[in-house]
C-alpha cells in the first residue's frame, strides 16, 4: 500500500510555517527569518519513503493586501485550499483569529483534514497552553489539535506521522529522488533575498526582488550572476553600502548557504538595478513568478 497526497501549510505571517516545513523536508527550503512575510511564493518540499510520498507546500502568511505583490500572495495562499489532501492551520500562543475572515471561513467549514498546530510552546506554560487548547476547540470543533514547537522539534515527528495516517492511498505524483518543484535559481534567489531580510531594515528587504541570470555549473564549481532588483535610486545604495560593504557581506554569507545546499563550490556575483515600482506591475510580477 503505498500513500501519497498534497499538505498545505497555512497561517498568519511569522507563525513558523517554514520552519515546520523545513523540519519536516531535512533541508531548508523555505526562508526563515524573524521578519514577517518572508515567503512569497507557494514553495513545495517533497518527504519521500518507501511507501508515501508527502508534498509539502509552505504558502504565505495570510494578510489584507496592500498592493499587487501582495494581493498575488493571497493567490497562493487560496489554491492551497483547493488541491490539499490534509490542511495544517499552524497558530502560535496567544493568536485569535487569522487576519482574513473569508479564510477562517473555509478552514471552519472544510471538508478535508484539517490539524491545528499551535506552535511556540516552548515559550509558554501548562496553563496558558490548556486555556489555548480549549479556546481553538470551541472555535474550530472540526479540527484537530496538536500543541507542538517547530524550532524545538517537540511533537513534529508525532504531527508527521498523524498525517502519513491521512493520506490517501496513491502512487506517487513526483519521482522519488525529487526534494521539491522549484528550480536551483529559485533557491539562489530566495536565499540571497533571505540575507538581505537579515541585513537591511525597515523598508528595503520589502522593495527588494531577485533574479538569478545565470547559473553554470561545472563538474566542481557553480558559477552565479544575480541581480538584485530595487524600486529606488536611494534603496539602491543602502544595498551596495559604503565602498561596497553591506553588498559584499550579502555575497559572503548567501555563498555559504549556497555551498552548503549544493554541495560544491560557489561563485557569486551581485549587481543592483533600480526597477521602478516593480510590486505594483502586473507584467514585472508575472516575470518574477507571482500573479501566475
Amino acid at each position: 500500500m503505498h500513500r501519497s497526497g498534497f499538505v498545505n501549510i497555512i497561517g498568519n505571517p511569522n507563525v513558523g510555517k517554514s520552519t515546520l516545513m523545513n523540519a519536516f523536508v531535512g533541508e531548508k527550503l523555505s526562508i526563515i527569518t524573524s521578519k514577517a512575510q518572508t515567503t512569497r511564493h507557494r514553495i513545495l518540499g517533497i518527504v519521500n519513503g518507501e511507501d508515501f510520498q508527502m508534498i509539502l507546500s509552505d504558502t504565505p502568511g495570510i494578510i489584507k493586501p496592500a498592493y499587487e505583490l501582495q494581493t498575488s500572495m493571497m493567490d497562493f495562499v487560496k489554491s492551497a485550499f483547493e488541491d490539499a489532501d490534509v490542511l495544517l492551520y499552524m497558530v502560535e500562543i496567544g493568536e485569535k483569529a487569522l487576519k482574513d475572515e473569508e479564510f477562517f471561513k473555509k478552514i471552519k467549514n472544510s471538508k478535508i483534514p484539517v490539524l491545528l498546530l499551535l506552535n511556540k510552546i516552548d515559550t509558554s506554560d501548562q496553563q496558558v497552553l490548556e486555556e489555548q487548547i480549549q479556546y481553538w476547540q470551541e472555535q474550530l470543533p472540526n479540527v484537530e489539535i496538536h500543541p507542538i514547537s517547530a524550532l524545538e522539534n517537540f511533537n513534529v515527528k508525532e504531527v508527521f506521522e498523524r498525517i502519513l495516517e491521512l493520506l490517501p492511498e496513491g502512487p506517487p505524483y513526483y519521482p522519488k529522488d525529487q526534494l521539491t518543484d522549484k528550480p536551483e535559481r529559485f533557491f539562489v534567489n530566495e536565499t540571497i533575498r533571505e540575507k538581505i531580510l537579515l541585513y537591511y531594515k525597515k523598508e528595503i528587504p520589502y522593495s527588494v526582488e531577485v533574479e538569478t541570470e545565470e547559473f553554470l555549473e561545472d563538474e566542481d564549481i557553480i558559477r552565479i550572476r544575480s541581480v538584485i532588483m530595487v524600486e529606488r535610486d536611494t534603496q539602491k545604495g543602502i544595498i551596495i553600502g559604503h565602498k561596497g560593504s553591506a553588498l559584499k557581506k550579502v555575497g559572503v554569507e548567501a555563498r555559504k548557504d549556497l555551498e552548503k545546499f549544493f554541495a560544491k563550490q560557489v561563485h557569486i556575483e551581485l549587481y543592483v538595478k533600480v526597477n521602478k515600482n516593480w510590486r505594483s506591475n502586473a507584467q514585472q510580477l508575472r516575470r518574477f513568478g507571482y500573479n501566475g
